[in-house]
């Protein structure tokens, strides 16, 4: 009888509480329903949601599978390999050098990474063979780099293709081979995706920090804002919580194996050499939202500053211009009408990762947003769309 009362007791706490930091919690339970779908219909072996908003934890949600094959729930707290996601992270990185003095974002990449002294840039293509070189207008830069602007290619030329799946070439090594290749336009003339160019940025957080990157990401990133479960060649605590990664094939999800990016997920980068600065995380939903949380509150997290409220103004402002998509320093920002499809506001600001992770930050709104699938090919089944949506529509103030 006492058991039953207090069962009573506590639904009538739950149906009278307020909502959860300012937001609808009938919209939020829409969430892990709607998730619930589409792991039902196969399009994703499991996901994790997580929304903040005023700073505090609204929804915090696992459903489907981490490990189909071994019928391993999906937990609130397993880990996954953000892929992209990283690339946000390594800019922090940079701007933590910057604010200390030690690096300019005008500085030419040459300065500080002497191979890459002497480039040329492509100026025409006459046939699939041939290419006619100049030297570029200027040599390319660091705010170049963060801004998808400086012509180096998106990925590792012939020869070095198999680098993004093997991991088996040191950093310093794989951009001294990037250094050497033609730009494929004049430096900020145009806009075009670059992982050389981010790896580039981690190579340059070595140089001048005299630490490996992921060290460097560790004692001054992650230790400090207490993201536990964040890396990039996962200790042996921490495998039996890592989402296996799958593909669909003839409608149907299959373990990924050696073909997808970063290697096959089931021996966990063992041997792994390359740090892939631009997309070597594994991270979780509350380690994201921290990371997120504290961008949000102009770079300070539980009296922890981690970037000037500058710094954190200045990578997400637009630096493209008109050149499209709108770009601030590693970050994707949101303009025009476009960004309300999903009811999210301009001016928000995040990155998406191959496997479909997706992470936005809303000032507007006071929201932090994290999506976390594994799925080889990205996120194409409309799972992203809908959290986003519904997350957006739960906002009551």
């Amino acid at each position: 009888m006492k058991k039953a009362m207090l069962a009573v007791a506590l639904l009538a706490l739950q149906l009278w509480a307020a909502p959860p930091a300012g937001m609808d919690p009938e919209r939020l339970a829409r969430i892990p329903a709607r998730m619930k779908q589409f792991v039902d219909q196969g399009s994703v072996s499991g996901t994790v949601t997580l929304v903040a908003h005023h700073g505090m934890v609204a929804s915090l949600e696992a459903t489907g599978y981490q490990d189909i094959e071994k019928k391993i729930p999906m937990r609130t707290d397993s880990i996954f390999q953000i892929m992209s996601m990283t690339k946000p992270v390594t800019a922090i990185g940079i701007m933590l050098l910057v604010e200390e003095g030690r690096l300019g974002l005008n500085d030419p990449v040459e300065r500080h990474l002497p191979e890459f002294r002497g480039q040329w840039v492509i100026e025409s293509k006459p046939d699939d063979k041939t290419r006619i070189l100049k030297r570029p207008s200027h040599p390319i830069t660091v705010r170049d780099l963060l801004t998808h602007t400086s012509g180096m290619p998106g990925v590792p030329p012939e020869g070095m293709k198999e680098l993004l799946f093997k991991l088996d070439r040191s950093l310093a090594d794989a951009v001294l081979v990037y250094s050497q290749q033609p730009l494929e336009f004049d430096p900020g003339k145009k806009w075009s995706y670059s992982n050389t160019g981010i790896a580039t940025l981690g190579r340059i957080i070595e140089v001048i920090s005299g630490m490996p990157y992921e060290k460097f990401l560790e004692a001054r990133v992650f230790h400090p804002l207490g993201m536990k479960d964040t890396f990039i060649f996962p200790p042996e605590d921490k495998k039996p919580r890592i989402a296996m990664l799958y593909r669909l094939e003839g409608g149907k999800l299959k373990p990924a194996t050696v073909e997808a990016l970063a290697g096959d997920p089931w021996i966990y980068r063992k041997g792994a050499k390359y740090s892939m600065p631009e997309g070597g995380l594994y991270s979780t939903a509350p380690d994201l939202a921290v990371l997120y949380q504290t961008m949000l509150n102009g770079g300070t997290y539980k009296g922890f500053r981690l970037l000037s409220k500058a710094s954190v103004e200045s990578m997400t402002t637009v630096h493209t211009g008109e050149l499209k998509p709108s770009y601030g320093l590693g970050w994707a920002v949101t303009q025009g009408p476009g960004s309300q499809l999903t009811l999210t506001s301009p001016g928000s600001f995040g990155h998406g990762g191959a496997f479909g992770t997706y992470g936005w930050i809303d000032p507007k709104k006071d929201l932090v947003g994290v999506f976390l699938i594994q799925r080889f090919g990205g996120g194409t089944g409309g799972e992203l769309t809908a959290f986003q949506t519904i997350a957006n529509s739960a906002v009551i103030d």
